[in-house]
């Protein structure tokens, strides 16, 4: 089915689908056909209910992994990851494929914690799945790469799963899938996140064929799009401008949300390129407010500080300084108010808005990092090298971003 066949049939099943409880997530797997470098990117933008996250170096089975946690996690769980031999994870919750009593639902953190202990491929996770016990007691999209090129969704519930696999022309001709929360095998007309999807998609589909798709151009146009399918607005392009009124923006059903914790794009390696590469930049918090930073498993446990668990309550400080900042998007308490943003906080036309600010500061670390990145592909990654690169960047965020909000 072609995806602009399905963003019409979906659409149209949205909105005639009432509104549900339960946080959602937004995502993307995009192959190699349509990235600017050839290499496959999983996009995972999380919504929760803690708002705090971090992340986490953990060597506890057959390959080491790097694994974004909320901040309290004390068990073995993981919201996305990847490990050493470049196989990696991200979910999102679906609200239509559990077809069973089962109680005790929600443990999609423990198999993804299990499974980037476990497992090098596709092929291996399809068999860690075959042996899960059940019920797995998850109703989710699970989305894979690894680094042999594989790159697949997986709708998963309690007793079965269903490849859904993006290399395949006829199920992705665009070199592209997009997931938010509902399975394209579930019950039709049921599930969530319609209005996101196909906001992602209208995003999208206009780029893909230029195949120029990086990180930094996800998190600028996904992760912190202000669009909205459904109203037919962009509020970051001038055509419906909260300026123009009050400054007051309800907030529902944009991609970033007040519910939005923190947004990641693992970039994958070619066929044949060591699976060290794989790169997981991390941005915590809320996306609009927070700073896109690399990390790599091969770093172990000398990973930047920023964006692992710091002092009690084991935070991180970079999550903590997005949600300060997010604190100012959003300073009313009061019931119903507390949904509203105020948007010239974030964005306004003098250039001084958070989200802008934020991206300044972030496109210099994506320059930073890109001639050592593309050096190491060619030798291998230089600890001693990455360390000072590290630091450096730790420096640059202590002075420019840090600063972002002070009055």
């Amino acid at each position: 089915m072609k995806p602009s066949f399905i963003i019409t049939l979906l659409v149209a099943c949205g909105w005639l689908c009432p509104a549900v409880a339960g946080y959602g997530c937004t995502s993307a797997i995009f192959t190699g056909k349509v990235t600017a470098d050839g290499r496959p990117l999983l996009w995972k933008h999380r919504d929760t209910d803690d708002m705090n996250n971090r992340m986490a170096f953990f060597h506890t089975g057959k390959y080491a992994f790097l694994a974004l946690l909320n901040s309290s996690d004390t068990g073995a769980t993981a919201w996305t990851g990847s490990n050493s031999a470049g196989f990696s994870i991200m979910n999102t919750a679906s609200y239509n494929l559990k077809d069973d009593e089962v109680e005790e639902m929600d443990r999609e953190g423990e198999l993804m914690y299990k499974a980037l202990s476990e497992c090098s491929t596709l092929a291996e996770f399809e068999a860690f799945l075959d042996r899960y016990p059940r019920p797995m007691r998850v109703e989710a999209n699970f989305g894979v790469i690894d680094a042999q090129g594989g790159a697949a969704y997986y709708e998963v519930n309690n007793t079965r799963w269903v490849k859904v696999d993006v290399n395949d022309p006829k199920i992705a001709p665009d070199g592209f899938l997009v997931y938010t929360n509902f399975s394209y095998t579930g019950r039709f007309g049921e599930g969530m996140g319609y209005i996101r999807y196909q906001t992602a998609m209208e995003i999208i589909l206009p780029r893909a064929p230029l195949r120029n798709i990086t990180p930094r151009w996800i998190f600028r146009h996904l992760s912190r799009s202000f669009r909205h399918s459904l109203m037919g607005i962009d509020l970051l392009d001038g055509r419906f401008s909260p300026l123009n009124a009050s400054g007051w923006v309800y907030d529902q059903d944009f991609i970033p949300r007040k519910s939005s914790s923190a947004s990641l794009v693992i970039q994958g390696v070619k066929p044949g390129e060591h699976p060290e590469m794989t790169t997981i930049w991390t941005v915590l918090g809320y996306p609009p407010a927070g700073v896109a930073v690399p990390m790599w498993v091969k770093a172990g446990e000398e990973q930047p500080a920023m964006l692992c668990k710091g002092a009690a309550p084991n935070h991180a400080r970079l999550c903590d300084h997005a949600l300060a900042l997010k604190r100012k998007v959003f300073p009313l308490t009061r019931a119903n108010e507390k949904k509203y943003i105020y948007f010239p906080a974030l964005y306004n036309q003098s250039g001084t808005g958070i989200m802008q600010q934020v991206e300044h500061v972030e496109a210099a670390l994506f320059d930073r990092y890109h001639n050592p990145m593309e050096k190491w592909r060619k030798t291998g990654i230089n600890i001693a090298e990455l360390k000072q690169l590290n630091a450096a960047t730790e420096e640059l965020l202590l002075s420019e971003y840090f600063t972002i909000g002070a009055e």
